[in-house]
């Protein structure tokens, strides 16, 4: 079998780095996570992820992104008032996890191009909100 994921934890950033290679289905997203929780490859000090899909391709039809949000929040143990930043380069892919951000709840997720702007966006404390860039005015 080939290996299709794999996990790093930095500790100086409190940040768990997750690479897929290959073709991923979401039965392969799912089964990793489950193969985190069971080996407690996830630190309490966790802050955030990064799922960096660089060297994988999406193979997910376009409705079933809400099968990944609904595991987030599923696992809201793990991945409650955590950021997850999804790294993909592929213009074909970045379809997905724009997807996904559209259904967050108890979590923030968001794509992005580069490790750095993740690892940025992972690290800043601000809690990013729908609509928080929006005023509110009193209509009389």
């Amino acid at each position: 079998m080939n290996k299709k994921f794999k996990y790093e934890f930095n500790r100086a950033l409190g940040i768990l780095f997750k690479y897929y290679y290959g073709t991923i289905s979401i039965e392969d997203i799912e089964s990793s996570w489950e193969y985190a929780f069971e080996n407690e490859l996830i630190p309490l000090e966790t802050k955030g992820f990064i799922l960096d899909f660089q060297k994988s391709n999406f193979d997910i039809e376009i409705d079933r992104h809400i099968a990944i949000a609904d595991f987030y929040k599923k696992h809201l143990n793990i991945f409650g008032n955590k950021k997850i930043a999804i790294i993909t380069q592929n213009p074909r892919d970045i379809v997905i996890p724009i997807l996904v951000q559209t259904k967050d709840e108890g979590y923030s997720s968001r794509p992005f191009s580069t490790v750095e702007s993740a690892i940025k966006w992972v690290l800043n404390k601000k809690q990013t909100q729908k609509h928080s860039n929006i005023k509110h005015k009193k209509f009389i």
